[in-house]
């Protein structure tokens, strides 16, 4: 029996067995600055490997960089020992009662980065689409610190601002560089685990305004890859200037759109509309029907494709200076058979190629980058929603939800895939969701939002109204969007949502560190489970321990007496009961699991114990066995 880690990956180490894996005889030891024995990287022997050159500290280089960035990059990698704890009373099933055992949706309440953590081995490569909407940097703390939030004087410190007597040497105000740097330390290790998240044909948006657009994009080539860059989307956010303006009436917001792997992405095209259809004409009477006249020649120059062609008047017509045709002679020779060139009204205009609109009818519109509001709506339509659906204004700045449909198209989602915002605010993200899928016929996306409960304020009439933390409203967006779409379409699709809470271990202290603990202390713990965790608490950490996602169907069955869960139809098995028998175990083996868990102290004798890998071998021997 195998013990189960019971905390996330330390990516940092998974790096290093690739690199040694790699490289082995790169890797060495060396002494650090105690005196210890570490492992190390012979920078000299990897850079006759790879045939390239390793920077140092001091060379110059091209970079983007800040003060705490490697920080920041350590603690992309750093394990946890959180879990997630199963909130039932806030969540609602497929059908709008509560409960949300079995909605495939999920909601998280806490810290995104840790959400983002304890997801990473389960939802690795599963998430199509990404959006967030992170809090724009207006020159004040936000929420978000992550222990890099500076003071003044340790930010001019650490920037080289200053001094080895603490002089200042350079003059910035603080919204110019202290708060880029809390920004950046905030963002930069959240997109660092969610590009892990997303699929290979996966797509990210991000919306930022002026004030970081420039500094997002920089870390997302560094993250993303520069070669992945799609468009940086223009959103008209605002229907009407305002003229209390100081300089310009800023309209617009800005959409970072990136992929995973740019060669596997197809971007969803837009539904054709009557305008663009209205630009078809049929002058010539083609039975074909009504078609519009395209550019003949092309930059590129290929020299077979560089001809005269005689117009029907006579008139000899060469490609322009610098340009050749887009197709070869006898490719042209063909379509002109077929009555598909058009030479103008008089038979004497320059050569053209007719496409035919019932040639395009099953392909939609390429996007562009400016997203109208006439389109995609605008702020204050996405407040209307809110107060509407919440009979109240209770959040400042929700996006709407055409907007997010608009997205949602682009992405080129499938039926079943997983859309995840992990700065949901008022779940617009979620509210989207729901209504494509009502929209469509078997379709069963499903969303994973992530959301600080950030608290209200008492004064606010959010916190009147009943709503303690942005989760609330959020929540309860959620519930009353499905209610109204399901009453307005009748459609059968989950409207409902698994709400989770990001908390401590389950695990004592112990669990991790035995050796830390005196024997005389260990002998106490006769449990290494936290006292108020409930065995449902205990299978969700399994269940993020073993990579099963969290959507799966979870079923409370009895074996010989004893409480055993059943998740993905038997995939995993386990049963945190105590005094497990020789019969539990056997039953449970003859289900042949994938996997099989349960707790060190739960056989009732030392013989059960000793049992257990032998009757695995004999009912189930692919089972893979953990304990905790």
């Amino acid at each position: 029996m195998d013990k189960l880690k019971m905390h996330t990956l330390d990516l940092a180490e998974e790096n290093y067995k690739k690199l040694a894996a790699l490289f082995p005889d790169a890797v060495t030891e060396a002494k650090d600055e105690n005196g210890n024995t570490v492992r190390a990287i012979d920078k000299d022997v990897l850079m006759q490997e790879i045939n390239a050159k390793v920077v140092d500290d001091g060379q110059e280089r091209y970079q983007f960089t800040w003060p705490d960035k490697r920080k920041a990059m350590v603690l992309a990698n750093a394990p946890i020992a959180k879990t997630l704890r199963f909130e039932k009373e806030k969540s609602v099933g497929r059908d709008g009662t509560p409960g949300g055992a079995d909605s495939e949706n999920i909601y998280i309440e806490g810290d995104n980065l840790d959400a983002l953590k304890l997801l990473q081995e389960t939802y690795l490569g599963k998430v199509k689409m990404i959006y967030i909407d992170p809090p724009y940097n207006t020159g004040n703390d936000f929420i978000y610190e992550d222990d890099f939030s500076q003071k003044a004087e340790d930010y001019a410190e650490n920037s080289g601002q200053t001094d080895e007597e603490g002089n200042r040497l350079v003059q910035n105000s603080e919204s110019n560089g202290r708060f880029h740097t809390d920004w950046l330390n905030m963002m930069y290790p959240r997109l660092r685990i969610a590009k892990d998240l997303l699929k290979e044909n996966g797509i990210i948006f991000i919306s930022i305004d002026d004030n970081e657009v420039e500094n997002l994009k920089k870390i997302c080539d560094e993250i993303f890859g520069s070669k992945n860059f799609i468009a940086q989307l223009i959103w008209e956010r605002a229907y009407s200037p305002k003229n209390d303006a100081r300089f310009i009436s800023n309209s617009h917001d800005y959409i970072l759109m990136y992929a995973r792997d740019i060669e596997q992405f197809i971007v969803g095209r837009l539904p054709r509309t009557a305008e663009a259809n209205a630009r078809y004409k049929n002058p010539d009477n083609d039975p074909r029907g009504v078609w519009k006249a395209s550019d003949m020649s092309v930059k590129t120059y290929n020299a077979a494709c560089d001809y005269p062609i005689t117009a029907p008047s006579g008139r000899v017509i060469e490609p322009p200076a610098g340009r050749c045709w887009s197709l070869s002679k006898n490719a042209f020779l063909e379509r002109l058979q077929d009555n598909r060139i058009w030479f103008g009204p008089d038979g004497n205009g320059v050569p053209a190629i007719k496409r035919f609109l019932s040639d395009l009818k099953n392909d939609g519109m390429a996007p562009t980058s400016i997203l109208f509001y006439k389109e995609v709506g605008h702020s204050q339509e996405g407040a209307q929603e809110v107060a509407k659906l919440l009979d109240g204004g209770f959040f400042n700045g929700p996006k709407p939800i055409r907007l997010l449909r608009r997205l949602l198209t682009l992405a080129n989602l499938n039926n079943d895939d997983i859309v995840m915002d992990f700065f949901s605010g008022s779940a617009t993200s979620a509210h989207a969701v729901i209504q494509l899928n009502a929209s469509e016929v078997n379709s069963k996306r499903k969303f994973i939002l992530v959301q600080l409960p950030e608290e209200t304020g008492e004064k606010s009439e959010a916190y009147k109204a009943g709503y303690k933390t942005i989760c609330d409203i959020g929540e309860e967006r959620i519930r009353r969007a499905g209610k109204k779409i399901k009453e307005e379409t009748g459609t059968d699709i989950d409207y409902g949502f698994r709400c989770f809470r990001v908390d401590s271990s389950n695990m004592k202290d112990v669990y991790y560190k035995p050796s830390d603990v005196k024997q005389a202390e260990l002998d106490l713990f006769t449990d290494n489970i936290k006292e108020d965790r409930t065995p449902e608490d205990l299978l969700i950490q399994v269940m993020l321990d073993l990579g099963v996602l969290l959507s799966s169907k979870v079923e409370e069955k009895e074996i010989a007496g004893k409480k055993v869960f059943s998740v993905a139809d038997g995939y995993l098995i386990a049963c945190f009961d105590r005094d497990v028998t020789d019969d539990v175990v056997t039953a449970i083996a003859r289900k042949h699991p994938f996997y099989a868990v349960f707790r060190d102290s739960s056989f009732s004798s030392d013989s059960v114990a000793a049992n257990f890998e032998q009757i695995f071998d004999t009912y189930s021997p692919q089972t893979v066995r953990k304990v905790l």
